[in-house]
């Protein structure tokens, strides 16, 4: 499920109230099925690319340009650039010049991956539509396990292509802007980690099966 990070992160919501009022909240099943459906977009085996500005109430802020396809997956960031190829994350600290290796499953290649954890299956969902944008609002049902308590997903009511996201983690609210979105012809050579470029200067940390 890390992969739907970015995307609310992506993307890619809590208060206790907010857990209690979802219980009370019609559930729209067409608003889940736009959902998975831009999901698929984006994470599906024909691939995407999209920028991206994250800012978590102040506490963490990023931004950057990312690539998915599948089970892989690229990023471009103020301090990072990382490879995915689908078995292992390559994680470029350009400032220690240094390139660590995880397990694409590790969430120990990003600190923040563990606190934006979800099933669909985690809420309830409603839908509104204005001009061309449609927003996805999402509650978190009373038994869900997940990280992410609330979110409001804005996307293009025809295209189904994402704009922003806000999410609620705990406390705390995650606002990511996204731009220049596009899906489709994402070529699979650029989730190869080019070793050339890192052999000299950088040194090599393995963290692979730990």
């Amino acid at each position: 499920m890390s992969k739907k990070i970015i995307f609310f992160l992506s993307i890619v919501l809590a208060s206790v109230t907010s857990v209690m009022n979802a219980s009370n909240v019609k559930d729209d099943p067409e608003a889940r099925a736009i959902l998975e459906k831009a999901y698929d977009q984006v994470f599906g085996q024909e691939g995407s690319t999209l920028q991206y500005n994250v800012n978590l109430v102040g506490i963490y802020k990023t931004n950057g340009t990312i690539w998915y396809k599948g089970k892989k997956n690229k990023f471009i960031d103020n301090r990072y650039n990382a490879w995915c190829d689908g078995k292992t994350i390559y994680m470029v600290h350009r400032r220690k010049k240094t390139v660590t290796m995880y397990d694409a499953d590790s969430e120990k290649a990003d600190k923040y991956r563990s606190k934006f954890k979800f099933s669909f299956d985690d809420f309830t969902y409603s839908k509104t539509e204005k001009g061309n944008v449609l927003l996805l609002t999402l509650k978190q049902k009373k038994s869900a396990k997940g990280t992410v308590k609330e979110a409001q997903i804005a996307l293009d009511a025809k295209t189904l292509s994402p704009l922003s996201a806000r999410i609620k983690v705990l406390l705390f609210w995650a606002n990511i802007k996204i731009s220049n979105y596009k899906a489709g012809g994402i070529d699979d050579a650029i989730f190869t980690f080019p070793v050339k470029d890192y052999a000299t200067g950088y040194k090599m940390v393995d963290k692979r099966g730990i």
